[in-house]
C-alpha cells in the first residue's frame, strides 16, 4: 500500500476544513499489485475542485514523501516534491514550526486542462489527519 499508515477506509485530510483551506484523500481502493486509488478535493475561498481518481504508485514514494516530512520536524532548507502526474504536493518549512504544503490538482496535461493549487498548514511533525 502506497500510503501504509493509513486505512483505505478512511479519509486523509489537511487543513482547517469548511473555514478555511483544506485537501482531502477518500474513497480509496486498489489499484492493481502496486497502487492506490483515491479521490481528492480541495477547497479554499469559496472555490472547490476535485478529481475522481487519482492513481499513485509504490514507485512516485508518497508514502516516503510524507513519513520524510514528519521525520524531519526540525526543518529543511529549500521545497520538498512528491506526487504524480494529477496531483503534486510541495512543501516547504516555515517559521514558528510550521510545514506549508501547496497541494496542486491537475485534471491533465494538455494546455486546456484546468489546474489549481491550495495552500495547507501544519505543525511541524504532524501528518496529515
Amino acid at each position: 500500500m502506497v500510503f501504509q499508515a493509513r486505512s483505505r477506509s478512511k479519509s486523509l485530510c489537511a487543513g482547517r476544513g469548511e473555514f478555511g483551506p483544506s485537501v482531502r484523500l477518500f474513497d480509496w481502493s486498489r489499484a492493481g499489485e502496486y497502487g492506490d486509488a483515491f479521490a481528492v478535493e480541495a477547497a479554499d475561498d469559496g472555490l472547490r475542485a476535485r478529481l475522481e481518481t487519482v492513481t499513485v504508485t509504490v514507485w512516485d514514494n508518497m508514502g516516503e514523501f510524507f513519513d520524510g516530512l514528519a521525520r524531519d520536524f526540525r526543518g529543511w532548507e529549500g521545497e520538498r516534491v512528491g506526487g504524480h502526474n494529477n496531483l503534486v504536493v510541495t512543501a516547504t518549512f516555515g517559521s514558528g514550526g510550521h510545514v506549508h504544503l501547496n497541494w496542486t490538482l491537475r485534471s491533465g496535461s494538455l494546455p486546456g486542462d484546468w489546474h489549481g493549487t491550495v495552500t495547507t498548514v501544519i505543525e511541524a511533525g504532524e501528518g496529515p489527519v
